[in-house]
């Protein structure tokens, strides 16, 4: 049951999202790309997109914790992340922290962490898989790291012998970074090729590189997240050559959305990836069959 009724002020846009899935004849969405943090970070991230300039970016869903987590219920979403991270070192363990706490007191959230190279690193990040943490978040752009620096290596390879999967942001947009694009990553996976990959944004705007990852490697995935709306088709258009790739690979291309952080509405997202025309059990498979196979819900 959730707070938002269908009358609500969002039920036009509930109804329009929830007949995307009933109309699949799946039982709910798994969004494994979706953002809840501390509340003094969310709004710093929030002031960071306003700082872009009026109408660059503008948050979508900028209502309060409770709120955006009954949104994205009334949407049908059975699962969904809380990806936070860190900027600097020392910021990570406390995320995990408030991480853990936030998916025990909302059990449909897959209990996310994530990391930072610094010394403590490969014990707290083998402390929160122990205590149950599903996923993990690592975004070498904001966090302007190198992902091969020796003190992740014991990380890597915890998060591979234990399978749990991590959302990486690893491509050059929106922005690029110092560490950025498809070879930094690649230098891990050469190193820890078991690992349970999830290339946030489909490594936009890097596409073919990053596609070409997952086809070497068996346990590299991709999420959606933005990719193919019209807001990044303007600055990161998918290549058309590589539809049919994303249909060869379709047991490992997973919904993302980067909610409540987008600047147009969730069906969007849902309608972009239906236009593609991939066929209905694909779009089924992207929406939730996948996720819920690697997640095991």
């Amino acid at each position: 049951m959730t707070g938002l009724p269908e009358s609500s002020a969002h039920g036009d846009e509930i109804a329009g999202v929830r007949e995307v899935w009933r109309e699949l004849g799946l039982p709910g969405m798994i969004d494994v790309h979706t953002h809840f943090m501390p509340d003094n970070v969310m709004r710093k991230v929030w002031a960071y997109f306003d700082g872009l300039g009026e109408g660059v970016w503008p948050i979508t869903y900028r209502g309060s914790e409770a709120e955006r987590v009954e949104l994205l219920r009334a949407f049908g979403v059975l699962r969904f992340t809380s990806l936070a991270y860190p900027h600097r070192p020392g910021m990570a363990e406390w995320l995990n922290s408030w991480a853990a706490d936030f998916a025990d007191r909302h059990p449909d959230c897959l209990r996310s962490a994530t990391f930072h190279p610094e010394a403590a690193a490969a014990d707290y990040v083998a402390k929160a898989i122990g205590s149950g943490a599903r996923v993990f978040k690592a975004h070498l752009q904001v966090g302007g790291y190198d992902p091969c620096d020796p003190l992740l290596t014991g990380v890597w390879g915890a998060l591979a012998d234990s399978g749990t999967p991590v959302v990486v942001h690893c491509g050059s947009g929106p922005q690029h970074g110092e560490f950025t694009g498809p070879e930094p990553f690649a230098a891990v996976l050469r190193e820890h090729p078991a690992l349970t990959a999830v290339i946030a944004h489909a490594g936009a705007p890097e596409y073919t590189e990053f596609l070409d990852l997952a086809e070497r490697y068996e346990r590299v995935h991709l999420d959606t997240t933005m990719v193919f709306t019209r807001f990044t088709e303007q600055w990161a258009p998918f290549p058309t050559a590589d539809l049919p790739r994303l249909e060869e690979l379709r047991e490992r291309i997973l919904l993302g959305t980067d909610f409540p952080n987008i600047p147009y509405p969730y069906r969007e997202q849902l309608q972009a990836l239906a236009d593609l025309d991939l066929d209905a059990d694909w779009l089924r498979a992207v929406l939730h069959g996948n996720a819920a196979r690697l997640f095991g819900v």
